[in-house]
């Protein structure tokens, strides 16, 4: 199609799952379903068959019982599948055999490969061990763990007898665990001995001894960098992972067949406005609109090789996880994505044969910074898709992918979060890619975009909303027994909508392009921006290494401030801002144009690598910082205080 970055080709898109699919959902009930747009109106329109479709589609194993969606008309009163009986790990761990289910690499320093019966024979052990320590239906288990095999396997166990899994990375400080897990009171904390990143040995004894004694739990520690066994011994109820499941033999798994509410993962906010918040996400739920959206959305197939960068402290990881229910093999990484160098991750896509290659925008971003070209130096014969999230994907993002990674790839960027475990907007592999926009909505996703009055945008920037509920709804949050936290995260906005908080536009493509976050839009003289509007352009200068965008209240109005990282030996001069201002003037608009420029050493950004425009908001505007153990890099607002130049 012309002006599309990438199309199909004809036999890719009829072979894409998603097309398969419309295909047999229009043979089974006898519908015409002539293109996509009109098969994504008849999954919103007809959620209960369609969600029975994905169910049976995608084999999904328990009982689904009869009734697919219990349709009250109130998103809040709306159940799905109420009489179902399922367990999450059973679906996961449904292959058998000697081929890879699980490979490992921790930068280059740490490499492990688990086959299917391997994975399956370690859960067993772990689901015994479990319930020798009295841990049942409904229990907290709590991870602090790089993103290793035995994560996932302690994950499987736990959802395997119906306890609940909780899991953060181990760069949280004692703070940010105690923030996280103090809240839900879990039964037992499985840490690691230590971590690689950036080529460095970690160390986290320190904080692992200062939580023992308010978790109150007992401690099983991974042997990732071989002191596991020391920090045992320095624990009141610390053991390794080895002695902990060493007493029992691998046996055939035992499923709690679950109803499809129950809740499966409890998922953290990331805290920059307050205490996390616990999110509930179901067993059905989760596993229902994670098929789909591996199955149609990323075409994965049984056998392919998925990766996602991400940390277990990061919805993506769950997300990853899932990808087991679709026969994938997981392609587990841990550390820095430039360790030692930007080639790092590419090697492995190369070695293993990545099919789905996931990442952030942050991190292609920073490698056309780098200036890698991975078509050049790499054989990515395998690579179908490449998929980005975490921030909006700029339109220089998408040319970098198509010009210097590869051509013929199906790029997807989505949107979604923690919220819902998932998307509700992402790619599609029979459809053609335009720049700078996510291709559609998901399927049974009933998105629109809503003005002030809570009507529908044709055209036009408003809030991301959806309208119906879906599988992947949170049952709740933890410790809010009248849903009145619940209610006004997502229901406050407009009454008896999902407002997700996101500043989104329709194309004329059917697209959505996701302007930034709602409560970081900037409104000078009344006018509403999204600041990933002036991050697209900000990403054309080479001499700017980073940027945040703040609105300063100022004079009865806000005033837009843009504070920049210099690339490495550039002064942020008049001359420079100029270029700035022109770059946002003719790329944005005049109204985008900041009011003022101001060079910072380093940008602040949560753990996930997202810039935290509310943290240097409230610095700038004198209020105090309400989480700072949500940023990977807390001491950097420190340099956001007492700026003259925003005096006057």
């Amino acid at each position: 199609m012309s002006g599309a970055l990438y199309s199909p080709s004809e036999d890719r898109a009829a072979r894409a799952e998603i097309t398969l699919f419309r295909d047999w959902c229009a043979g089974a009930f006898n519908v015409s379903l002539p293109d996509h747009n009109s098969f994504h109106r008849w999954s919103v329109s007809e959620r209960s068959t369609f969600w029975s479709a994905i169910w049976d589609y995608c084999d999904v194993r328990g009982e689904k019982g009869g009734v697919p969606l219990a349709d009250t008309g109130d998103m809040l009163a709306d159940r799905f599948f109420p009489e179902a009986r399922l367990n999450y790990a059973e679906n996961l761990l449904r292959k058998t055999g000697p081929s890879d289910a699980l490979i490992f690499r921790g930068e280059d320093k740490v490499h492990a490969r688990w086959s299917w019966d391997h994975l399956s024979k370690t859960v067993s052990r772990l689901q015994q061990a479990f319930r020798s320590l009295g841990i049942e239906k409904g229990d907290r288990i709590a991870g602090m763990l790089p993103n290793v095999p035995e994560a996932v396997a302690c994950m499987l166990a736990a959802a395997s007898i119906g306890a609940i899994w909780c899991s953060c990375s181990p760069d949280f400080g004692e703070q940010g665990i105690m923030d996280r897990f103090g809240q839900i009171g879990p039964k037992l904390f499985v840490t690691c001995d230590s971590y690689w990143y950036n080529g460095k040995l970690i160390d986290v004894a320190g904080k692992v001894q200062a939580v023992e004694p308010q978790l109150g739990v007992p401690i099983v520690i991974v042997d990732y960098c071989g002191k596991a066994e020391h920090l045992a011994t320095t624990l009141a109820a610390g053991r390794t992972f080895d002695d902990f499941v060493s007493n029992f033999r691998p046996h055939a798994l035992e499923f709690e067949r679950l109803p499809f509410s129950h809740p499966l993962f409890i998922l953290f906010s990331s805290g920059t406005t307050g205490v996390p918040k616990c999110i509930v996400h179901s067993v059905g739920g989760t596993l229902l609109q994670h098929l789909k959206e591996h199955r149609l959305h990323c075409d994965v197939r049984d056998g392919d090789r998925l990766f996602y960068f991400t940390t277990c402290g990061w919805m993506m990881w769950n997300w990853l996880a899932s990808g087991l229910a679709s026969g994938a093999t997981l392609c587990l990484y841990d550390g820095s994505p430039f360790a030692p160098s930007g080639r790092v991750l590419w090697d492995y896509a190369e070695q293993e044969d990545f099919s789905v290659f996931g990442t952030s925008a942050k991190y292609l971003d920073a490698l056309a910074k780098e200036g890698l070209r991975p078509r050049e130096s790499h054989r990515l014969d395998s690579l179908r898709s490449i998929l980005s999230t975490g921030s909006p994907l700029s339109p220089t993002g998408y040319d970098y992918v198509y010009r210097d990674i590869k051509s013929d790839v199906h790029l997807a960027s989505m949107s979604g979060g923690t919220d819902i475990v998932s998307c509700f907007v992402l790619g599609n592999p029979a459809l053609p890619v335009w720049s700078g926009e996510i291709q559609g909505p998901g399927m049974g996703m009933a998105v629109d975009v809503f003005d002030e009055a809570a009507q529908p945008l044709v055209s036009g920037k408003g809030e991301l909303v959806c309208t119906k509920a879906f599988p992947s709804m949170p049952i709740g949050f933890w410790n809010d027994p009248d849903g009145a936290r619940f209610r006004a995260a997502y229901f406050e906005r407009f009454p008896g909508i999902w407002c997700h908080g996101d500043f989104a536009e329709r194309t004329e493509h059917g697209g959505l392009v996701i302007h930034g976050r709602s409560d970081a839009t900037l409104n000078p003289g009344g006018v509403r921006i999204g600041t990933a509007e002036i991050y697209n352009q900000i990403e054309l200068l080479p001499e700017i290494a980073g940027a945040v965008c703040i609105g300063q209240d100022w004079d009865n109005d806000v005033r837009v401030v843009l504070f920049v990282k210099p690339a490495e030996g550039v002064r942020v001069d008049e001359q420079l801002k100029q270029r700035i201002r022109l770059q946002i003037r003719t790329g944005a608009s005049p109204r985008h144009v900041p009011a003022k420029i101001i060079a910072v050493s380093d940008i602040p950004v949560t753990k996930t690598g997202k810039v935290v425009e509310l943290a240097v908001r409230d610095v700038v505007h004198g209020r105090p910082v309400k989480n700072l153990e949500a940023l990977a890099n807390p001491e950097v607002l420190a340099h956001f205080t007492g700026i003259a130049e925003l005096s006057h």
